[in-house]
């Protein structure tokens, strides 16, 4: 009966993530402050922060687009706590650069190491706490327990942004840095690596964890009228939607301006 060990593998990976993710989202209350200190002091409107951010957003997205599948691909070979080391240790740089000082230099060496270490931290982490669950949950179990670690994700980026509105701006990303510091050393010492999924490939031996799940669930009844490819391109193409597409960034752009 080792698989019933599976059950606290899985609480450690859920202490793991809650902490990852209280960690990090902790110090977004604080860094809107921090970046018009340091770039726009003494102003209402700094419009070198909004540029930033915009440089910020499009390049660790794309890094992401592009690293989080090789992420996937080496955890398949290498195993998922030793990918899973990766973004929870890249994680901890930019938090420890301001939690050594908030002056200008500092936040342009915090900008540059965030932008870097988003790339293998936006899409990693949950790829990879996902696949984890997925070796570990059989397959009648696995959307209940990717809905408990999605909640538990989102409670951690909830328990961190109330926690840092009690925490002064100079404390807020120190104890974000310690805090995930300790998710990865408990990683790092009470996670256990899983076997890509391997033992439960063997129908017999996913039954001691999927108890009373002998008949198939039932199935939807099949759709009807599925609207065709050609119907949905001439959708979007339609003149409603494409004004929508012009509308959009135009009104955020005012809105920006104003």
């Amino acid at each position: 009966m080792e698989k019933q060990i599976d059950g606290e593998d899985l609480r450690h990976l859920f202490a793991c993530t809650f902490l990852f993710h209280f960690a990090v989202y902790m110090v977004l209350p604080a860094i809107t402050d921090v970046t018009m200190d340091a770039l726009c002091p003494g102003q209402d409107h700094c419009s070198l922060a909004i540029y930033l951010s915009g440089v910020h957003q499009a390049v660790s997205g794309l890094g992401a687009l592009v690293v989080t599948p090789l992420v996937g691909n080496w955890s398949d070979k290498y195993g998922r706590k030793a990918l899973l080391s990766l973004p929870m240790t890249a994680a901890i740089i930019p938090l420890v650069v301001l939690s050594s000082g908030r002056s200008k230099p500092y936040f342009y060496a915090y900008y540059v190491v965030k932008m870097l270490t988003a790339m293998f931290c936006e899409g990693s982490m949950q790829c990879l706490t996902l696949a984890y669950v997925a070796d570990r949950v059989c397959v009648g179990k696995r959307a209940s327990a990717f809905g408990v670690l999605s909640g538990i994700s989102l409670s951690g980026f909830v328990s961190g942004t109330l926690v840092a509105r009690f925490l002064p701006t100079s404390y807020t990303f120190q104890v974000s840095a310690s805090v995930a510091g300790f998710a990865a050393l408990y990683m790092k010492i009470f996670l256990a690596e899983t076997d890509g999924g391997a033992s439960l490939a063997d129908e017999e031996s996913t039954l001691p964890l999927c108890s009373g799940e002998g008949e198939p669930p039932p199935k939807l009844p099949a759709l009807r009228n599925i609207p065709a490819s050609s119907d949905m391109i001439a959708f979007l193409r339609s003149r409603s939607v494409t004004q929508a597409y012009y509308i959009s960034p135009t009104s955020l752009l005012i809105h920006l301006l104003n």
